[in-house]
């Protein structure tokens, strides 16, 4: 997803997320017009229409696999998975053998035995579930994982953990050597897609075969080191923020009202192009790990620490293939900022390297248009790997 972003005026965190489209908002869902009658009563009719629809879904998928090529139909709708659905599917994998990491792992019959697995990496304030919408597709064809990284969804935040972009990059690599233990393309939004920039950069062909970036960040946080004349004005606020963030009580009031439904539903609204994927179950996606322990001393670390290494200095010893998809209506890392530029400039510098624009799409493309993505990704799959 993204890192946060302060607003002059008044300064307010923003964290992106992930959806789950049920309806718009106003009580419609595909034509249907159900009555308001209470929170409560409104929740359960839409779990209702949700299950019946995912119902239908999964038989039409079912039939669809007897005929299914090597992933080339990119004309085919998104196949969602229920929230609750990803979390029973998840295991623990212990990390260092200390912190308990939580993975997905998706596959059918169908998945071709000589294509290389996927890992789907999110980004900051994510986790597994903002990947429902890609997993059941994906998996038609792959091997598919899913990771929460350190400190997000339901994996460990430990107290007192100085997280790091090096960091989760070895996590990833771990994971890879220890769990997958064959040569993977990794799939990243954002903070995750950095992350797996400089996995790939730190790691050799037997454990990295492939990237795909969903608008890549360019640090962990934006006192990333970029020429970028936006964050260059608003250093000293943010190094003033970052003060108030290690006083402990003001943390706290801080990330409380980050938490808040209201809050994070306008932060979701403004990174997302399409705005009928922000309802009432992706806010409770994101707020439900941002109430365990460890999340503010998490939200803190990430927000506070050093932006780590740049994309612009790892990418030209990246020699693998990488699919660059870019939403073109991204408020964190537009194409016309620093990263977005240097990405745009990447495929006339570096054969290796394609790079396709989604228009009308927001930070988070594989959420926001996941049909477009699947559209552009799988036939870049099968071409590079020949299968």
């Amino acid at each position: 997803m993204s890192v946060w972003m302060v607003r002059a005026r008044a300064p307010s965190f923003i964290i992106p997320i992930t959806t789950l489209r049920i309806g718009n908002g106003n009580g419609d869902v595909k034509g249907l017009r159900l009555p308001l009658l209470s929170n409560k009563s409104w929740q359960f009719q839409l779990q209702f229409q949700q299950r019946n629809k995912e119902k239908k879904k999964r038989q039409n998928v079912t039939i669809s696999y007897t005929n299914s090529s090597s992933g080339g139909d990119s004309a085919s709708a998104a196949l969602e998975l229920e929230v609750n659905e990803i979390r029973e599917s998840c295991k623990m994998w212990k990390w260092k053998g200390q912190y308990s990491i939580n993975y997905l792992v998706s596959s059918t019959p169908n998945s071709h035995p000589n294509s290389p697995p996927l890992l789907l990496v999110h980004g900051f304030g994510a986790s597994i579930p903002h990947w429902r919408r890609n997993i059941g597709t994906l998996a038609k064809s792959y091997t598919v994982y899913a990771i929460d990284l350190l400190g997000f969804g339901a994996s460990d935040k430990p107290a007192g953990y100085s997280y790091t972009m090096e960091g989760w990059a070895q996590l990833i690599l771990d994971f890879l050597d220890e769990v997958v233990k064959k040569p993977t393309v990794l799939i990243g939004n954002s903070v995750g897609s950095l992350a797996c920039v400089i996995a790939a950069s730190e790691s050799s062909q037997t454990l990295v075969r492939g990237l795909v970036l969903l608008n890549c960040a360019g640090g962990m946080n934006n006192k990333a080191i970029v020429d970028d004349w936006r964050i260059k004005l608003l250093l000293p606020l943010l190094w003033f923020i970052d003060f108030l963030l290690k006083q402990r009580p003001i943390a706290s009031a801080i990330f409380e009202r980050v938490k808040q439904r209201e809050t994070l539903r306008n932060i979701l609204l403004s990174i997302y192009a399409n705005k009928e994927s922000v309802d009432e179950t992706l806010v409770e996606i994101i707020r439900e790990p941002a109430n365990e322990e460890g999340a503010l001393d998490a939200f803190v670390s990430i927000v506070t620490g050093p932006p780590g290494p740049n994309p612009v200095q790892l990418m030209p010893s990246i020699s693998i293939p990488v699919l660059v998809l870019w939403g073109d209506e991204d408020p964190f890392t537009p194409l016309d900022g620093p990263v977005g530029k240097y990405f745009s400039s990447l495929p006339s510098k570096l054969s290796n390297v394609k790079l396709i624009v989604l228009d009308g799409v927001g930070h988070c493309p594989h959420d926001d248009s996941p049909e477009l993505v699947h559209e552009k990704l799988l036939p870049w799959l099968a071409e590079t790997f020949n299968f």
